[in-house]
């Protein structure tokens, strides 16, 4: 497997990353979301991708127990969620610091980890101010919930504003951006 660092960080990632989004509790329940894991980290993959929409958490559960399982050293694999669609109530939605707060708490939880290596906004939220998630991003990094935050199917326009902000504020910028594109899109 070959490793690359992450945008300007120091951490190395696979180059392939494990994603759950359509197999964790759509098409595979705990065993094979297990036995793909594993196949998948047995080849140097170190990258597995999660997220608070995916089967409305059930992803994120399914592959916590599995970490859990395979008692792998937490510092020999990276994890990532995302978050925007929570749930259906209006504070369960959208990157406001209090649903960023708790969309984090809550992977936490349903991971069983102590931290998040990466926690990406999963979309644009244009009712919230991107000063706002900022903050709630910086945050949750001083606070050691999170080691790195980035973005998804954000515009140029967008990242450069929360670059922007960032610095004015003396606050962690997005470290990655998560295109759409994938080897099978």
């Amino acid at each position: 497997m070959e490793y690359r660092k992450l945008g300007k960080t120091g951490l190395k990632i696979s180059e392939l990353s494990y994603g759950s989004w359509i197999t964790f509790g759509n098409q595979l329940d705990e065993k094979g979301a297990s036995e793909i894991m594993s196949v998948a980290f047995d080849q140097g993959v170190n990258f597995f991708d999660n997220a608070e929409a995916y089967k409305q958490g059930q992803s994120e559960i399914i592959m916590g127990n599995v970490l859990k399982k395979m008692r792998w050293s937490r510092d020999s694999y990276i994890i990532s969620s995302k978050v925007f669609w929570g749930g259906d109530k209006p504070t369960q939605r959208g990157l406001s610091h209090k649903h960023i707060k708790d969309a984090c708490d809550n992977a936490l939880s349903r991971l069983q980890l102590d931290y998040l290596d990466l926690f990406f906004c999963h979309r644009p939220d244009p009712d919230t101010p991107i000063e706002e998630t900022v903050r709630a991003m910086h945050t949750l990094i001083l606070q050691g919930k999170v080691c790195y935050w980035g973005t998804s199917e954000w515009s140029k326009q967008q990242i450069e504003d929360a670059f922007r902000i960032s610095r004015e504020l003396g606050m962690t910028p997005p470290s990655m951006e998560q295109p759409e594109y994938n080897m099978f899109a």
